[in-house]
C-alpha cells in the first residue's frame, strides 16, 4: 500500500478515535505529499523525511526560545512522521557503506567529502539522515 493511502487511512482512525493533534499532523503530511504528486515530485520517503526534518528544526528553535511546550508538539509530530519512514541503518552498516564508497572514489582527505557523500546517499536514501552520513564520512576521512 502506498505511504499516502497508508496515512489517509491512518487519519481517518485517528478521527474516529477522537485523536486531535494526530488528525492535524496527518492531514499536513497528507498535504504535503499530494502537493509533491501534483508537482511531479512523487518521491514519498523524501516529502516525509523533509516533513520530519523540519518538525524537528522547529522544535529546536522553540527549545532555544525557552518554547518547551511548542518544541515538545513539533518533537511528538516528528515521532508520528517517523512511521511512516523506513527503519534507519545501524552504524555498524553505515561504517561498511562508507568505507566502500571510500575505497570505490579513491578518496583520501576531506577535501572528497563531496565525492564520497554522492555515492553513499543513493544507497541509504531514506534510511540515514543526511548529517549522520556527513558525520561518518568526515570521521572516516580524517582518521
Amino acid at each position: 500500500m502506498p505511504i499516502l493511502d497508508q496515512i489517509q487511512d491512518d487519519v481517518k482512525t485517528a478521527m474516529k478515535a477522537g485523536e486531535k493533534d494526530k488528525v492535524q499532523t496527518l492531514r499536513m503530511v497528507v498535504a504535503d505529499l499530494q502537493r509533491a504528486v501534483k508537482e511531479g515530485g512523487a518521491d514519498e520517503i523524501a516529502v516525509l523525511q523533509s516533513a520530519r526534518k523540519k518538525r524537528l528544526e522547529s522544535a529546536q528553535a522553540f527549545r532555544d526560545g525557552g518554547r518547551d511546550d511548542a518544541a515538545a508538539q513539533e518533537e511528538r509530530e516528528a515521532e508520528l512522521i517517523q512511521v511512516y519512514l523506513p527503519a534507519q541503518i545501524s552504524d555498524d552498516e553505515l561504517a561498511g557503506i562508507v568505507a566502500a564508497a571510500i575505497e570505490q572514489t579513491g578518496a583520501s582527505a576531506p577535501a572528497d567529502m563531496g565525492k564520497v557523500m554522492g555515492a553513499v546517499m543513493p544507497q541509504v536514501k531514506g534510511r540515514a539522515d543526511g548529517n549522520r552520513v556527513q558525520a561518518a564520512v568526515k570521521e572516516r576521512l580524517t582518521s
